[in-house]
């Protein structure tokens, strides 16, 4: 079987396959590279740690916003539209549930 020279093998680790939750990303960028760190903020917790950072050239910054664009679009067709709170000065730190108790 001939192998296409452009394919690409992807290695996936059992640790990395796992994911890192994180329910806040903070971009920044120079002139000449995009940073987006994930955080995770848990309710009642006054400090937030950076759970991961991806360091990105502009040109695959854009990609990804593409790419992204393009599966959010994929899902609202099939899930229904995704629904954000406007205002950016709220941040939920709540989590709109109530408060569990032992």
């Amino acid at each position: 079987m001939e192998q296409n020279e452009n394919q690409l093998n992807i290695e996936l680790s059992e640790e990395i396959a796992e994911g890192i939750y994180s329910n806040l990303a903070i971009i920044t960028h120079s002139n000449s590279e995009f940073v987006l760190d994930f955080i995770r903020v848990m309710p009642g917790v006054p400090k937030a740690r950076v759970k991961s950072r991806i360091i990105l050239t502009p040109e695959h910054a854009k990609r990804l916003l593409n790419a992204l664009q393009d599966n959010v679009e994929k899902f609202e067709s099939i899930n229904g539209r995704i629904k954000i709170n406007e205002d950016p000065s709220v941040f939920p730190m709540n989590f709109g549930g109530t408060v569990g108790q032992a």
